[in-house]
């Protein structure tokens, strides 16, 4: 698709990493007016959430350090994209019209239909629900019992911070605590939740949550002053509210260069992307890479050129234990564990160092566009030649 208007304008809805980011990467052309549309005036570091949640940390940063010069930045929510007439419907009553769309809408947290879990859990996932946890956690004595659902990277740092802190701590996994690490990983983890006093439930289930009290399939009862539920995904409602396809969950589906399958001006990132119905893993290291990604299949649509597919390779993860400890699991490209990792004071560090990162890359991209470099050579899902992806929900 080749443009010719003297400016080209381009809508980014989602000022999160990928979409942050993605508006810096488009600065690459001069002659594009970029306008990011986030419902918060402030970004949010949402790998920090955790430890803004026990008040080791902050988790918002100025947009005036992150964003790059004539990028301008609405305060508002997208509630309609009207393919059709180009306008991007806001929830101010505002349209803003567009040559292209970036869809970075993010994820939130989708508490599953457990009886009380919508009443008296506690989600994580955006910044207002840890404003309000945090509230609850300072008015609850130290020694008030908390339950943490959850045994992923969200509901293992949570867990960490308030252990730490000298918290009574019960993680219920409801499975294999942490799967993704290796076995070896797994032990360091386990070992340092014991010796910081944490309660783990691998086999545990929650059936029922209470105002003071979680409720296990089987019946058993266990008091919780404080529920965190921490697992669940769920992303805005935006793509099907504007007649878009998408997966069984509401994510974008789009083609292999992120383009989505109804509408080429339309290019999704980030967690709200499925492509080929096959999303990434939900991390800050691939929304960076998604967000540069997404810009760059823009332009190649401004340009007329065949924009590229996703090739991304991700490769393990970092965990915080506290403020003391960490754990860097290393992987293949493919994104398994090998039984390498790095622990300790050191695996803070690294964890540290990392969180830096997904900052400082959008800032670097403000000031060179074109600069971030991802790890690549990540498999993806083999898609027969002319082949539609299979389409669960609109």
């Amino acid at each position: 698709m080749t443009e010719h208007n003297a400016r080209h304008k381009v809508v980014v809805i989602g000022g999160g990493y990928a979409g942050t980011l993605a508006a810096n990467h488009l600065r690459m052309r001069t002659d594009v007016d970029i306008t990011l549309v986030n419902p918060r005036p402030t970004f949010i570091d949402r790998i920090r959430l955790h430890q803004f949640v026990s008040g080791t940390g902050d988790a918002t940063v100025d947009y005036g350090t992150l964003l790059g010069e004539g990028i301008e930045l609405v305060v508002d929510s997208a509630t309609r994209i009207d393919t059709a007439g180009r306008m991007v419907q806001l929830a101010s009553g505002r349209a803003l019209d567009y040559d292209h769309v970036i869809y970075a809408v993010g994820s939130t947290a989708a508490i599953p239909p457990v009886p009380g879990a919508a009443e008296f859990a506690f989600p994580i996932a955006e910044f207002e629900f840890a404003q309000r946890l945090r509230a609850e956690l300072y008015k609850s004595p130290l020694d008030a019992p908390v339950t943490v659902v959850g045994g992923g990277p969200t509901g293992i740092e949570t867990t960490a911070e308030l252990a730490e802190q000298g918290r009574t701590v019960t993680l219920v996994c409801g499975g294999t605590l942490m799967p993704s690490l290796s076995a070896p990983g797994r032990r360091y983890v386990a070992k340092w939740l014991s010796r910081h006093g944490v309660t783990v439930l691998e086999a545990g289930m929650v059936s029922e949550v209470r105002p003071d009290a979680v409720v296990f399939a089987g019946g058993a009862v266990r008091p919780s002053a404080l529920t965190i539920w921490t697992t669940g995904f769920g992303v805005p409602e935006l793509a099907a509210a504007s007649g878009l396809q998408t997966d069984a969950l509401g994510r974008l589906l789009t083609d292999e260069t992120l383009t989505s399958v109804d509408d080429d001006r339309i290019v999704a990132t980030g967690d709200a992307a499925a492509p080929s119905g096959h999303p990434l893993r939900m991390s800050a290291q691939a929304a960076g890479a998604l967000g540069a990604q997404a810009a760059n299949t823009v332009l190649s649509h401004i340009a007329g050129t065949e924009p590229a597919v996703i090739d991304l390779a991700l490769m393990g993860t970092c965990i915080s234990l506290g403020r003391h400890a960490g754990i860097r699991q290393l992987a293949r490209k493919d994104d398994t564990a090998v039984s390498l990792y790095v622990g300790g004071r050191i695996g803070a560090r690294i964890k540290e160092v990392t969180c830096k990162i997904g900052v400082g890359k959008i800032r670097r991209e403000a000031r060179k566009p074109g600069s971030l470099i991802w790890p690549k050579g990540g498999p993806r899902p083999a898609q027969p030649a002319g082949a539609a992806p299979v389409v669960t929900s609109s």
